[in-house]
């Protein structure tokens, strides 16, 4: 049988073959090591701070165990002992603050006025101290409507439906001051607005202590 033998010109065919080959398959690497990075590559994470929050559930008491429940009531016909009561504080992230009210089991379809006080509760209705300014009027008690509105103050006036339940809201654009404000106290009336009266309420119905941030 007849050997064939490689010519120059075959030696040459080869070789080109083989570095075509060659220059193919790293390109292959190459893309295929493009493409890793592409889909490894993740959108990090942000992560938000929490919302800080107080969250005060309970039942309103005689005024006279004042020195131990959390909540109290001075008028047992528009409070009455066991009435429910929640208060919510939140601490917003652009620096303001969210306060909500929640009643149940109160005198059905009034209103009651209701604020945020700077003292806790105690056995007379006055131990709460007056309404928490963020700014303070240089005169007290606060009847100017430039301090004693519900932009300086936290203003939480409720409405009971037929079942004695109601729920309001208040959000200010700024914080409580540390250790400022510690009770939302219950009024017999509306929030008045007017000069010479604006912030006054009626009398002090009742009391629930809150640890305010």
């Amino acid at each position: 049988m007849a050997r064939h033998k490689l010519t120059l010109k075959h030696k040459r065919f080869i070789a080109a073959g083989a570095a075509i080959a060659a220059v193919a398959g790293g390109l292959g690497v190459a893309a295929n090591a493009g493409a890793s990075e592409t889909v490894e590559k993740k959108t990090p994470v942000v992560e938000k701070t929490p919302v800080a929050k107080v969250v005060v559930k309970t039942v309103f008491a005689p005024a006279a165990t004042a020195d131990v429940a959390p909540a109290v009531t001075y008028d047992t016909a528009l409070v009455p002992v066991a009435g429910r009561v929640q208060v919510k504080e939140e601490l917003r992230r652009d620096g303001g603050t969210r306060i909500e009210l929640r009643l149940r089991d109160l005198a059905a379809s009034r209103v009651y006025g209701a604020h945020v006080h700077t003292k806790p509760c105690g056995e007379l209705p006055a131990d709460a101290g007056p309404h928490y300014q963020d700014e303070l009027d240089p005169k007290q008690p606060s009847v100017d409507p430039a301090y004693a509105n519900p932009d300086n103050e936290v203003w939480l006036d409720v409405r009971t439906n037929e079942d004695g339940s109601a729920r309001s809201i208040a959000v200010v654009d700024w914080r409580f001051r540390d250790g400022g404000a510690r009770s939302v106290v219950l009024h017999a009336a509306a929030t008045s607005t007017h000069e010479g009266h604006a912030g006054t309420a009626g009398a002090r119905l009742a009391c629930v202590n809150v640890p305010f941030k």
